[in-house]
């Protein structure tokens, strides 16, 4: 049987591994990806915890409607992120944090 731990321990591995690359990392599109297994991670909590809390016999799905609105905003930010990202790399041809942090010409 599937309990609500387990939902929440995949969720908390998923998020420290998205942190862990986040601080490791140096690429830009890694961090990026990074970002968006976060986002991910806290949305599997939303779900778990949505589905376990049991009102009136029926699961309580007012969490996902939550992350409903969560991955629209995701998509709108995916299409503005990676925008950033290619203009960044056209100017500087690098996707190094390194590069990107020095802002001089």
């Amino acid at each position: 049987m599937i309990t609500l731990n387990h939902y929440l321990i995949v969720s908390s591995a998923l998020f420290a591994l998205g942190l862990a690359g986040i601080i490791v990392r140096r690429n830009i599109l890694v961090i990026y990806m990074c970002l968006e297994m976060m986002l991910s991670a806290a949305n599997l909590a939303l779900v778990a915890f949505s589905r376990f809390r049991v009102t009136d016999g029926l699961p309580d799905y007012s969490a996902q409607a939550l992350v409903f609105f969560t991955i629209t905003v995701a998509a709108a930010e995916v299409a503005v992120g990676l925008a950033i990202i290619v203009a960044l790399y056209r100017s500087k041809q690098s996707v190094d944090v390194e590069s990107v942090t020095k802002m001089q010409g």
